[in-house]
Parts: structure tokens; sequence; C-alpha cells
């Protein structure tokens, strides 16, 4: 059995509403042995910090989702920088851009909460978690505008190009169950030309399951088969990519 550190979930979720404590108490046994916890809406968030005081091997990501950005004023950002202040709180986030969904807020909105965020960040001196999609250019942009602030771009969907300039800022690259997809070529080619030294694996439960799993419910277990498709990708074994996704995460996260 390899060990896993989960970069990015969302235990929080409603979707564990019925068997979280069970499902959490079951990782332990299959070889997790840590767990990024990533706020979204701000009761995420507080949900987010209250199962990293009750898990030993639990941390916290605290930070509002692009989704949620009309919801984020002062008040908010003066709440998450005293939740920040939780040792058991290691990032800012999930915080960034996503312009998919027309029903999200407006640009503006979601770049302004964006860079509040990112000054947080500076502030604190915690690294980030960005959430990107269909923003890439505008996410980069931002993220130059803060050289000082490092973090993992999380289930990176970008081109070969787009990887190149994150790693350039020393950010690192989340890999997500998508790399198992029959149809998942662009990001095979992304895994091709990631150091194995900024790679970080996650899963962003309860989405995003890996094949054999599509479609059901994640969990962070499942990616024992992220690893197996990036072992086989870049030609190392299972326990390399164990080792060094766990030391990248802890590194980035400043846990000893």
């Amino acid at each position: 059995m390899i060990n896993i550190f989960d970069s990015h979930a969302h235990y929080d979720d409603e979707a564990f509403n019925e068997d979280r404590d069970k499902v959490i108490e079951e990782l332990k046994e299959m070889g997790v042995i840590g767990v990024l916890n990533c706020g979204a809406s701000f009761d995420g968030t507080i949900q987010s910090v209250e199962l990293a005081d009750k898990y030993d091997f639990f941390y916290a990501a605290v930070g509002i989702h692009p989704e949620h950005a009309e919801d984020f004023n002062d008040d908010v950002l003066g709440k998450l920088r005293l939740l920040a202040k939780n040792k058991k709180v290691k990032a800012i986030g999930e915080i960034g851009l996503d312009y998919y969904y027309e029903e999200n807020p407006a640009r503006d909105i979601q770049k302004k909460v964006f860079r509040a965020q990112m000054n947080l960040a500076d502030e604190l001196k915690l690294p980030v978690v960005i959430h990107d999609r269909d923003a890439h250019e505008d996410t980069l942009s931002i993220l130059k505008e803060f050289p000082q602030v490092n973090g993992v771009i999380h289930c990176f969907s970008g081109s070969v190009e787009f990887a190149r300039e994150c790693l350039k800022l020393g950010y690192y690259i989340g890999f997500t169950g998508v790399v198992t997809f029959k149809n998942a070529k662009k990001i095979i080619e992304v895994v091709k030309e990631v150091p194995l030294s900024r790679m970080l694996v996650e899963t962003d439960c309860p989405y995003m399951a890996p094949t054999p799993y599509r479609g059901k419910r994640n969990r962070s277990d499942y990616i024992k088969y992220i690893i197996e498709k990036i072992a086989e990708i870049k030609g190392v074994t299972e326990e390399e990519i164990s080792k060094v996704t766990i030391d990248n995460t802890k590194k980035l996260l400043n846990i000893y």
C-alpha cells in the first residue's frame, strides 16, 4: 500500500453528510497520511477549519471561491484573517477565477476578490490554492502581480505552455483523476512536461473521481489510481510518485 497526501479535498461537502466520519476513519487505514480541505464558500471554510481541528491528519485552506465572489466583503476578509491564525490553516484557498459558468459573478468582481485574497496571502506569508477555469490569461496576469506569493494551480486544465508559465512563477501543478480518463490527451502532455519536484496529487472530492470510479463520489484513497497513471507516464515507480508528491505538499504547506 502506498501513502497519499490529498492536496485538495472538500469533505465539508454535503455529499459526505451521511457518513463523513466513517469515510475519514477509513482513509487512515488506506494509507492517506494527509488531507488539505479547502474552503469554497465562507461556511465551507469554517467547516474546513473544524475538520482540521478534529482530525490530526487534516489541514485547512481558507478562502472564497470565485463562484461566491459576491459574498466577499471587508468583514469576510477580516474573518479569514482571524481563521488563518489557527495552526492547522496552511493556505489561502481556493481562490481564483471561473469564467466557465455564465451565472458566475461578473469578471471584474471575481478579479477584485481574487486580488484581495492574494494580498491576504502575501500579508500572512501563506501559499495559495488557485482555481482557474477558462480564465488562464487573467489568472496568469494576476499571479504575476504577486511575485512573493507561491502556491498550486489546482485541478490543472491548461495547456503545456500555460503550465510552463506557472512553473516559471514557482507554482506547483495539481493533478486530479482527469489524468486517468481516456480522452485526457492534453493533461497527459502536461504531466510529461512538469518535473516531479513540482507535482501535487489531489481528488477535489467529492468530484473528479478517477477511472474506475468515474462519475461516482470521489475520496482520497482513490488517488492511488492517479499515482499509478503518473508513474506510468513518467516511467518511474508508484512509490517514487507517492514520496515526491507527499514531500512537495509538505514543503508547500510548511508541514514538518
